[in-house]
């Protein structure tokens, strides 16, 4: 499997089932994307927030509700592996992305499956074992997360920098030296932990350096 980000801003993700398990698929994309989840009944526990809508929805329905919603991503989490089954072959006829929750090891060629995430900010980090073990993958990003933490803003400085070097006459190759040096200096990422206002300072001083612009 090749990982991959996918910008689900302003599109909805429509997921089959109100269980617990539906209720975590619907958490993870309700921090970006709409999300409305169908089932007759749902489990006393927190859906980030996405719009449920009770229904039973049998086989020869799915491709209605999928026309009505026009997801992008469809997840398939109920407890009943053959309408699990149907969401999943409606969906991938109608050219849409398939995240079928009873399936672990071994999927049909394109599905989706949600790794593990550690996130700063813009930074994301995903780790994930095909399905095979979810626990492995949580236990990964458990200690990735220490690495990511703070990384939000340096992205966020380092991209204003990138565009401002983008205006200078420098070779390709030393714009991406100039930005290495910033990443890899401590004093800059101090100044971002602490919240110091002198961080972009500090890095263009470094930038300088690496240029030959500084005096």
């Amino acid at each position: 499997m090749i990982p991959l980000l996918h910008d689900l801003a302003d599109e909805t993700v429509l997921v089959f089932g109100g269980g617990t398990v539906g209720a975590r698929k619907a958490r993870r994309f309700a921090t970006e994307a709409s999300v409305v989840v169908l089932s007759p009944a749902f489990a006393d526990v927190d859906f980030g927030g996405a719009a449920l809508v009770r229904a039973r929805p049998q086989p020869a329905d799915v491709s209605a509700w999928l026309s009505r919603v026009d997801p992008p991503l469809v997840v398939a989490a109920t407890d009943d592996a053959a309408l699990n089954e149907t969401v999943a072959t409606v969906a991938r006829d109608q050219g849409r992305l398939v995240n079928r929750a009873d399936v672990a090891g071994e999927r049909a060629a394109g599905s989706v499956v949600l790794p593990a995430i550690a996130r700063d900010g813009p930074v994301v980090a995903g780790v994930g074992t095909g399905g095979r073990s979810p626990a492995l993958s949580a236990h990964l990003r458990d200690r990735i997360q220490d690495e990511v933490e703070g990384a939000g803003e340096m992205a966020r400085l380092t991209a204003d920098l990138r565009a401002s070097l983008r205006e200078r006459d420098l070779p390709a190759d030393r714009r991406r030296a100039a930005l290495r040096a910033v990443l890899t200096n401590r004093d800059v990422w101090t100044a971002l932990d602490s919240g110091g206002s002198n961080a972009r300072q500090l890095a263009e001083d470094v930038i300088d350096n690496v240029t030959g612009d500084s005096t």
